[in-house]
């Protein structure tokens, strides 16, 4: 009976138009409150209602901002609302992982993409470091990932340059914050650079594999 109540509470929290498209949109990646109310064109205060019952039955939670630190990022709880599907997304020509220092969050994020999916796939810095951090090269051995040894690059430099059919996709709160609408999806993951622990560069790894499989069935042709 006990999660036969937790399915109701949440299915009601569900229960409105407003409240299941902000699921919508933290199905594809995180948002401030005002970002939400922009993509919705929902008065905060309004918002702030709904978002305060989702909250409440445990469907999303925020954190602060690793960056902006007057900031929070709403996140959806993927256990909370696991049998439902968010928004099919427009398939791109490349999916770009980007994050301030290259180093880490965004190099994982492209290595289990390339697991996950035959969609061309890149990663790239704001403000790129001189090489990979160890311990995400180590992370990535120790998961078994391809992580090719090469040199951190700036958003602006990559291959055939940002282009209309990428999807950029920040890792790190600094990155989204400077880029802005430029990236329209964000997944606010804290840097395990930051720790520099096994730990920290695994819970990382985890949250990014979530989120790439999340992600990928998402992808649809365009009809």
């Amino acid at each position: 009976m006990a999660k036969v109540g937790r399915r109701v509470e949440v299915y009601a929290a569900l229960a409105d138009p407003t409240r299941l498209q902000v699921v919508d949109l933290l199905t594809v990646g995180d948002a401030a409150s005002s970002e939400l109310s922009t993509r919705l064109g929902t008065p905060s205060n309004l918002l702030a209602h709904h978002l305060g019952i989702l909250e409440l039955a445990g469907v999303i939670e925020r954190h602060r901002s690793e960056g902006d630190r007057r900031r929070s990022y709403w996140r959806l709880l993927p256990d909370a609302v696991a049998s439902l599907s968010g928004p099919p997304l427009a398939m791109p020509g490349r999916v770009v992982f980007v994050c301030t220092a290259n180093t880490a969050r965004s190099q994982l994020a492209a290595a289990l993409w390339r697991r996950a999916s035959a969609i061309p796939v890149a990663s790239a810095g704001t403000h790129p470091a001189d090489r990979i951090a160890p311990g995400a090269r180590a992370t990535a051995r120790r998961h078994r990932l391809d992580l090719p040894d090469v040199t951190p690059r700036h958003l602006g430099d990559l291959d055939h340059a940002p282009r209309g059919d990428d999807l950029l996709v920040t890792v790190c709160d600094r990155a989204h914050e400077e880029l802005g609408s430029v990236a329209p999806v964000h997944w606010s993951v804290p840097d395990p650079v930051t720790a520099g622990t096994k730990a920290a560069f695994d819970r990382a790894h985890d949250e990014l594999a979530t989120r790439v499989h999340r992600l990928v069935p998402l992808l649809r042709p365009a009809s």
